[in-house]
């Protein structure tokens, strides 16, 4: 099994394939599983955001430093 560390950074985020984020957004808000070793750091990412989104699962500490990078940036 492949591990993913969470994504921290903006730059982090921006240099992620946004298909891949997407589709595993959608997939973890509608609650479906992930098998980490079928797919990319990508899909990963969005899953675990859509999972919060659709209230599977609360946010963790690095979702919380990327909102709060986003949220620097909007100043």
């Amino acid at each position: 099994m492949q591990l993913f560390q969470p994504v921290t950074s903006v730059a982090e985020f921006r240099s992620l394939d946004e298909g891949d984020v997407l589709c595993g957004y959608l997939d973890g808000l509608s609650g479906q599983p992930c098998i980490l070793s079928e797919v990319s750091r990508a899909y990963w990412h969005g899953w675990r955001n859509g999972l919060v989104d659709g209230g599977f699962t609360e946010p963790d500490d690095a979702q919380k430093i990327l909102d709060a990078a986003f949220a620097a940036l909007r100043g």
